[in-house]
């Protein structure tokens, strides 16, 4: 009896020093799971940077990367017998692309701007139509519906973009058009529909990029005018406001933000797609720069063309320095 009374008291002291050497918790078998888990704990840079390092270093690989190679590209001198660049390094398509006064380079000025002022106005038409969808959808509609909505609204995305480019071409095709039966028909859908389309031109160019970037500028706002307080519409009502003094003192302050990172989206993609545009004006004129740039590498002068490709690439990053300013990095 007493040997086992010996015996259990020393299987209770060595349980006991286990117990303080492991701070009071239980032995348990190591997991590898368990020692990554360790490794995290607290560490929260850590684990953002094991979670997007990847990704975040692939996509500077493939798009700093490109560019990096398309600044590169436009180094190489053009052999004027092949018309085919060679390994000589030159400096001349550069002064050929940014040669403002040189009267040859002027059309290529008035296209570019022109399509600068193309994609602020389509930039400018986006946000005054998904003011007020996202309005409604995220503070008049139920919020048993309000997904439902968000993706009806994102639904167009998931399209092709060339397939939404040949869509307009047909629905803006002008009566005898291409697209009409035999080309002696009544035209495309709006013209059947509505007897009346833009046809083949600017104003086709622009509603179709409209309807192509809106997703684009509603996301944003949405997600803004989710996160802004009823309160602050109720406290503008009690003190009086009517609904344009509390959109243009308390709404659109706090808008700006979700604003201009739509506008990212809609001014950038605009100011490089060249595709649609050409879809939609039916080859008729170079009405986007990204058309010149096109022909140019259709000369053939690829050089050249990637010397070209600065000019939007200059412009797209003072937007993003400007917007961030605006702080829209902070709503992307």
């Amino acid at each position: 009896m007493g040997e086992r009374l010996d015996r259990s008291a020393g299987v209770a002291k060595a349980s006991t020093e286990q117990n303080d050497a492991t701070g009071g918790r239980a032995s348990e078998p190591s997991h590898p799971v368990r020692s990554i888990n360790r490794v995290f704990h607290g560490r929260r840079r850590l684990g953002i940077g094991a979670l997007l390092g990847a990704p975040l270093g692939w996509m500077l690989l493939i798009y700093v990367g490109s560019l990096l190679l398309l600044v590169v590209s436009a180094l190489y001198r053009l052999d004027p017998l092949t018309q085919k660049p060679t390994h000589e390094l030159t400096n001349q398509n550069l002064i050929a692309a940014f040669k403002f006064w040189d009267p040859d380079v002027w059309p290529a000025i008035w296209v570019f701007f022109r399509t600068a002022a193309i994609a602020l106005l389509v930039t400018l038409l986006c946000f005054l139509i998904a003011l007020p969808v996202a309005f409604f959808v995220a503070k008049v509609a139920p919020r048993w519906v309000r997904r439902g909505l968000v993706v009806a609204l994102l639904m167009p995305l998931w399209a092709g973009y060339l397939v939404k480019g040949y869509a307009w071409r047909a629905m803006v095709s002008p009566a005898g058009g291409r697209f009409a039966a035999s080309g002696q028909g009544e035209g495309g859908f709006l013209e059947s529909v509505f007897g009346w389309t833009p046809g083949f031109g600017r104003v086709a160019i622009v509603v179709a990029l409209v309807y192509l970037w809106l997703p684009f500028m509603i996301l944003p706002i949405y997600a803004g005018l989710d996160r802004l307080p009823p309160s602050l519409l109720d406290a503008a009502s009690d003190l009086g406001a009517k609904p344009f003094r509390t959109f243009r003192s308390v709404i659109l302050p706090m808008l700006l933000p979700s604003v201009a990172a739509g506008s990212i989206f809609t001014f950038s993609l605009t100011l490089g797609d060249y595709i649609v545009p050409q879809i939609v004006n039916n080859g008729q004129e170079r009405f986007m720069f990204g058309t010149i740039i096109n022909a140019t590498l259709g000369a053939p002068n690829q050089p050249l063309a990637a010397a070209y490709t600065l000019w939007p690439l200059v412009i797209i990053i003072f937007y993003l320095l400007a917007m961030k300013r605006a702080g829209a990095f902070e709503n992307l």
